[in-house]
């Protein structure tokens, strides 16, 4: 039996987006699976108090400081830190303060460094970004094959040490809830003839939602009178950038008003997502980890999206259109509508592809890594 472990996970961003959620959530699953795992969060931020929340060991210090007497300050910080808890591998999920933990890895060298890139910004190839992933780290893990792509050519990270990790969901929580959706919809005034294209996500432009009301409004007249009037729209998620009022205005302009719903507080989202009979990820940008199209998969619910960060690893290409591409979008919605093949390909495509994507997958490839790191670090928990 292998030893456990003793973990850091840093998280520094104040919001709880896909890469906080991916760096939190592998801390639960660590500590669920019987290593020590530690959070280090932004003080007061979304995810500190989502790590509290489940029940992790949280530290806070504000790590995004970069005047001379705040980086001074953060590196006896995390000196004091690493000398009484001990890790055996720190993971680095942003790259503010990267720099600090790298330092101290080549000071102290008890421990193993992985820096993992969840953004959607590719590093830049310069001398100093190639000293920093290839220098100071132990071991790159990258969240889709685009950013691993990126990280080879510009970095020269050599295989042995840069991997892709897509994430993973659990499997029981988000699955199709028959009984959900039929109280979903009821509550929503939709009928059992309707079909409901769902979008999961923030209210931002980044997400997509103003494109797929332009899309719905193209495609509904190429359908039949009887089809189209099935055809309803159902928007989850919270207000960012966009105002609830906003997105019902562009409706309203579209002649879409009697046909949307939106829920910006959903305590059971497999139950939200349960109610769509197709769900699209029209991201402009962002999605390098796509929580949301992972859960909606997982929930065995057809899913289209756009060639952006992780997409093109999680759908095949005919269940693809090039971002902002309202008259391709509005083309597949179609296809989604009109073909029950065309839904049950991206059912079966889902069904396989999820097989690798649970959070059992996402721990033990994880500690694949951490386990590599340890031995190229010549670590002590091997």
């Amino acid at each position: 039996m292998t030893k456990p472990l003793k973990i850091i996970q840093v998280i520094n961003v104040r919001w709880f987006n896909a890469t906080a959620w991916y760096a939190v959530y592998l801390g639960k699953l660590l500590k669920e699976a019987g290593h020590e795992s530690l959070i280090l969060a932004l003080p007061g931020t979304h995810p500190c108090k989502k790590a509290e929340e489940w029940g992790l060991d949280v530290r806070a210090r504000d790590l995004n400081r970069a005047s001379p007497a705040a980086l001074a300050g953060n590196m006896a910080f995390i000196r004091r830190l690493v000398g009484g808890f001990r890790p055996d591998v720190i993971n680095c999920h942003r790259g503010e303060s990267f720099i600090l933990w790298g330092l101290l890895r080549k000071m102290r060298g008890d421990f193993a460094l992985v820096r993992t890139r969840g953004d959607q910004r590719p590093p830049s190839g310069g001398v100093f970004n190639r000293w920093l992933h290839g220098g100071l780290s132990d071991a790159v893990i990258a969240t889709n094959s685009a950013m691993s792509a990126h990280m080879r050519r510009r970095l020269d990270i050599p295989d042995e040490r840069l991997h892709t990790i897509i994430g993973g969901v659990d499997r029981e929580l988000f699955r199709f809830c028959p009984a959900g959706r039929e109280q979903m919809r009821r509550g929503l005034g939709f009928g059992d003839q309707d079909f409901v294209i769902g979008l999961l996500g923030r209210f931002d432009p980044v997400k997509g939602h103003f494109g797929l009301l332009e899309a719905a409004a193209r495609v509904l007249p190429c359908l039949s009178p009887e089809r189209a009037r099935r055809v309803k729209l159902l928007f989850v998620g919270r207000e960012a950038n966009i105002p609830v009022s906003s997105l019902l205005g562009r409706a309203e302009a579209l002649g879409l008003a009697d046909r949307l719903r939106i829920i910006t507080d959903c305590p059971d989202i497999s139950a939200c997502i349960s109610a769509f009979d197709a769900g699209v990820v029209n991201s402009l940008g962002s999605e390098a980890i796509a929580r949301a199209a992972l859960e909606i998969m997982s929930c065995k619910i057809p899913l289209a999206g756009t060639t952006v960060g992780v997409m093109p690893d999680l759908l095949p290409v005919e269940a693809l259109v090039r971002p902002g591409d309202e008259g391709e979008l509005s083309k597949m919605l179609g296809r989604l509508i009109e073909e029950p093949d065309f839904r049950s390909r991206l059912q079966d495509d889902a069904r396989q592809r999820m097989d690798g994507l649970s959070s059992e997958a996402f721990l033990g490839k994880t500690l694949e890594v951490y386990r590599k790191a340890l031995a190229r670090a010549g670590g002590r928990a091997l």
